[in-house]
């Protein structure tokens, strides 16, 4: 990896933790590739270029197909708990905080985190079971996590469609807020469970109730759950996800050190924006604003959920999945 990049690479860790993406200022913040290829769209016809996007547009063909395979995946691994628990076939036990798949243990890194500190001591099968979640989630995303797994995030995908349907009828505005309010959450549910010896989050985790709610039936913790889709609804586009949840922070810490991730190249892109209007979570492609790369391929940042809406969504393949070390060698 070059300087260029491991510098863009420390910021990207920061944006995740909550600061603004910063635009590349000086002649060492990018390299020399990139330079050219900046300079190259600059010197091109404004005319011809939006002839360009015309073009691509209408002649793109609509795809959802990594948003197809990210819900089919999401509810039928959700599902599983439930047939195992109704039909006693003890596949995957359990719920989404804690499981066993075919003897396995399995625990959320999140919960597992907030036991310990709640216990302040170490369990064996605790320990086996987050190791097993690290493993995987390293080889498969971090917050992938979020968005093939997780419950709510389908929920609140949803919720977000009606959200802007409200928004482009004028009946609601989207009110963000400052995503440093996530790390501070964080915080606030590790120390809570630290000096109160009570898992505090999961007691609302919309996650968990979700989860335990379609394997043993609904309770009245789903009224916190349709709480905050109405607010999300009316009020702030994903506010759960981007500013509250600690569970996404703690597995994009692990997408730090994933191998994979989503690419951007910058040569074909018309910096048209249609994947920053579908990405769940906009602040990691910042990179693809005109003038932002640092370099020709950049890597997106670990905050990124690997939903795959941006792949769909881009005319000009720009935006791929890759897998770190592997590309190069095919």
């Amino acid at each position: 990896m070059t300087d260029v990049l491991k510098r863009r690479f420390r910021e990207q860790i920061m944006v995740m933790f909550g600061r603004e993406p910063r635009k590349p200022v000086g002649p060492a913040q990018i390299s020399a590739a990139a330079k050219t290829a900046h300079e190259l769209k600059r010197m091109t016809n404004k005319n011809d270029l939006q002839a360009a996007k015309a073009h691509l547009r209408a002649h793109q063909e609509t795809s959802n197909t990594w948003r197809n395979r990210r819900w089919i995946t999401l509810i039928l691994a959700n599902l599983l708990f439930v047939v195992s628990f109704q039909f006693d076939i003890q596949i995957l036990e359990g719920a989404l905080t804690a499981s066993r798949l075919i003897g396995f243990h399995s625990v959320d890194l999140n919960s597992g985190l907030q036991v310990i500190l709640a216990h302040k001591h170490i369990i064996v099968n605790l320990v086996i079971g987050m190791t097993t979640m690290l493993v995987f989630w390293l080889l498969f995303g971090g917050r992938a996590f979020c968005s093939w797994l997780c419950p709510y995030h389908l929920l609140a995908e949803w919720a977000e469609k009606i959200h802007l349907y409200l928004v482009r009828k004028k009946l609601v505005t989207d009110q963000p807020m400052d995503r440093r309010l996530r790390s501070v959450f964080w915080l606030i549910f590790a120390l809570l469970a630290l000096l109160t010896g009570y898992t505090v989050f999961e007691a609302i985790s919309p996650t968990g109730i979700l989860s335990r709610a379609l394997i043993y039936g609904p309770g009245l913790a789903l009224l916190w759950v349709l709480a905050l889709l109405v607010f999300e609804v009316f009020f702030s586009r994903r506010a759960w996800c981007r500013y509250a949840c600690p569970i996404g922070l703690t597995y994009g810490v692990v997408g730090i050190f994933s191998p994979l991730r989503i690419k951007y190249k910058l040569d074909g892109c018309f910096h048209e924006g249609d994947c920053r209007k579908v990405c769940l979570v906009p602040h990691v492609l910042d990179t693809v604003i005109k003038g932002r790369a640092v370099a020709t391929e950049v890597p997106i940042g670990p905050d990124c959920t690997r939903c795959g809406l941006c792949v769909d969504a881009c005319p000009t393949g720009s935006l791929s999945f890759d897998i770190k070390g592997l590309s190069k060698l095919l």
